[in-house]
């Protein structure tokens, strides 16, 4: 199994994902594919839905040929004299400029030619009022008549333009001919503009260009011509960033309309109005008050719907296209704007950018749970701070971009931290499980930072066990049955150590090391071991007991326990895994437990762990000086209660009292079987006194 050593190496591979979504996520809105823009125009439009423009009744009015017109008047086309009697009763009303959606490219079919030319009646009717005529306009270049100058469409226009910072030409949208209205009525209008529209791929008309580039003539459109004569004004100001940036504004008269640089404004158009609409055959038999039109600029155009001139609104369904250039004169009369600045993408590509970063670095470094929320607050944040800059400043900005940037990075970096983490704890689980209890290894899958693998100073309690005497048992013992044997004395020993939260460091034939305190940190880690070495030694005894029942012979546990600062981490390098401790604190246990042998005691444990164990009763033993080392190492042995009488008699031979060797044989009158007793009574016999004792053997 491959050491986790190697997860550094892997961490940096995995900050490939995130940085390849960010990457393309920044790519995809730097280039701004068609279908982005689909769905942010969706997203705009959804902003319209929710929060249309408040409709307070502007000066503008439509006098629409609706179909109850067609069915009073006569189907449509009308004759030119009708059209002029319309205009007419229109002009009487005193309207500020009346701009006609309709185009007259085709002299009037309708009527027989008689003295009168309805024509020329209408080109009458037009010198008399401000009127705008409509034209078309058409991206392929149309032939020229027999015998006509190539470069002369045929279009009068009556406006004047002063650019400012640089010719706007490039930026605009481009036609390269148009269909003009006949020469005379051109010639009677007071101005002309475009009826053109520019819907998007989606065949919605979000935007109304006020000016556009007719085979590189400045042409203004049907909108921008109406508010030029209602201003009274003669020319247009455009002023544009240089020759690189696009429009930036157009002035007519008194009022400066923000457009995007192809010199087109955004409308917000509000919700269907009835007010709006003045239906054309009221005009004609003169029912309407003096004053519909005074002071406003009319608009004329048509709704009926076998006339075909309807448009795809924001706000869903379909307008007639005349209803857009109202919207849009509506628009700018109130002083309403909605801007969409040269300077948003930027902004776009930055907060992209930073959200793209943050969910990156939370999906990286936090839980799933944390990351999520984290991803959710940041796309709620792009959206709501795009919804409140359109409720509260008129602007679009475009939230959907770093939303589904932020979900570009999200996705993928979630799932592969998820597999990561799935692998981590399939590893774990396998690895660990081996070594520490089941809840240990439950802790580390949901605490994962609490695993150190690198290496790390640690103050740890070990427990060392071994069988007195089991080489030369083993010898005699056939190898079936020791093996057996040997397995279920592990099996529990193993499972002892277990359940005190420790972690199996080595086994070593019939020899156990036990470590606590690693590689989860334990505050109470003497006071584990110490219950834990009480525990082996009490299953070994039983152990050894069953067996001798039935006539087997076993051997008894030693046991040492010594706390102590160790190295603790993975020492099995990159081709194995194997997590241990290192230091003079495991030799020591280990020492310790072969002390027992010499000593005459089951279980020795050191000064350091039993300060851990303030309220454990035991009983001194010596200072033992061990093999390889080169001071002393006070030891007890650990007792169900206290041993008072045993307590009296080492206070004296440590004091070097003369009593003691005396107190020590009563002691051994009374416990023929106490080996430490028996131990001491040797000792001071020989002459030795004192509790230091050197073992110089391992």
């Amino acid at each position: 199994m491959q050491s986790p050593n190697a997860e550094p190496g892997r961490a940096r591979w995995a900050w490939a994902v995130p940085l390849a979504a960010l990457a393309l996520a920044l790519l995809t809105a730097w280039f701004d594919p068609p279908a982005l823009r689909g769905l942010r125009y969706a997203t705009f439009d959804q902003f319209q839905r929710w929060h249309p423009r408040p409709y307070a009744d502007p000066p503008v009015r439509i006098v629409d040929i609706d179909d109850e017109s067609l069915r009073r008047v006569g189907q449509w086309p009308w004759s030119r004299d009708k059209v002029a009697r319309l205009l007419a009763g229109i002009e009487r009303g005193q309207p500020a400029s009346v701009a006609v959606d309709v185009l007259f490219a085709e002299r009037d079919g309708t009527v027989r030619r008689t003295a009168t030319d309805p024509d020329a009646d209408l080109a009458r009717t037009l010198a008399q009022g401000k009127v705008v005529l409509g034209f078309g306009m058409t991206a392929r270049r149309a032939s020229p008549p027999a015998g006509a100058d190539p470069n002369d469409d045929g279009l009068t226009l009556k406006a004047g333009y002063f650019p400012l910072g640089g010719d706007p030409t490039p930026f605009l949208p481009a036609f390269s001919s148009s269909v003009a209205n006949l020469p005379d009525l051109q010639q009677a209008a007071a101005g002309q503009g475009a009826m053109t529209f520019i819907p998007d791929v989606d065949g919605v008309v979000r935007q109304v260009p006020l000016v556009l580039n007719l085979d590189g003539r400045l042409v203004p459109s049907l909108a921008a011509e109406a508010l030029r004569l209602a201003a009274g004004v003669g020319h247009y100001t455009l002023r544009s960033s240089g020759n690189e940036g696009g429009v930036i504004d157009v002035r007519i008269g008194e009022r400066v309309i923000a457009t995007d640089a192809g010199g087109a404004l955004w409308v917000h158009y509000a919700r269907p109005q009835a007010a709006r609409y003045i239906p054309a055959w009221k005009v004609l038999d003169g029912s309407l008050p003096a004053d519909a039109f005074r002071g406003r600029i009319v608009l004329v155009g048509t709704s009926a719907q076998g006339l075909m001139d309807l448009r795809f609104s924001p706000l869903g369904g379909v307008i007639p296209g005349v209803e857009v250039h109202a919207q849009a004169l509506e628009q700018i009369l109130t002083d309403h704007h909605l801007e969409r600045p040269g300077w948003t993408p930027a902004v776009e590509w930055i907060a992209t950018l930073l959200g793209c970063g943050l969910v990156a670095l939370l999906a990286m470094k936090r839980s799933a749970a944390v990351s999520s929320a984290g991803f959710l607050a940041l796309a709620a944040g792009a959206g709501l701070a795009a919804w409140a800059a359109f409720v509260r400043g008129s602007l679009l900005l475009d939230p959907l971009t770093p939303m589904l940037a932020m979900a570009l990075v999200f996705v993928p970096t979630t799932v592969m931290r998820y597999l990561q983490s799935e692998r981590r704890q399939r590893w774990m689980k396998q690895t660990f499980a081996r070594y520490v209890s089941p809840n240990l290894v439950d802790y580390l899958i949901a605490h994962p930072e609490a695993l150190v693998l690198e290496g790390r100073r640690q103050r740890c309690s070990f427990v060392f066990t071994d069988l007195a005497g089991f080489t030369r048992l083993m010898e005699r013992m056939d190898p079936a049955t020791a093996v057996g044997l040997v397995n279920g004395y592990l099996d529990r020993m193993i499972a002892i150590a277990f359940e005190h939260d420790g972690t199996l460091d080595r086994i070593v034939g019939d020899a156990v090391a036990i470590m606590f305190s690693a590689p989860v940190e334990q505050r109470d880690h003497e006071q584990r071991a110490l219950r834990c070495a009480l525990q082996m030694q009490a299953f070994s005894r039983r152990y050894v007991d069953d067996l001798a029942s039935r006539g087997i012979e076993f051997s008894e546990t030693r046991i040492g326990v010594h706390t102590g600062e160790v190295t603790v981490g993975n020492f099995g390098g990159e081709a194995i895994f194997d997590y241990r401790a290192l230091g003079d604190a495991v030799n020591t246990a280990a020492r310790l437990e072969g002390a027992n042998k010499h000593l005459g005691t089951l279980i020795c444990v050191s000064e350091a762990t039993l300060a851990g164990c303030p309220d454990a009763p035991a009983r001194p033993i010596a200072r033992l000086r061990l093999a390889g080392r080169a001071g002393y190492l006070m030891t007890y042995e650990p007792l169900q209660s206290p041993d008072a009488e045993y307590q009296r008699a080492f206070e004296m031979m440590r004091g070097g009292s003369e009593q003691a060797l005396a107190a020590f044989e009563a002691l051994a009158s009374e416990r023929p079987d106490d080996a430490l007793v028996r131990l001491h009574v040797a000792r001071l016999r020989s002459g030795t006194s004192g509790d230091a004792i050197e073992l110089l053997e391992k």
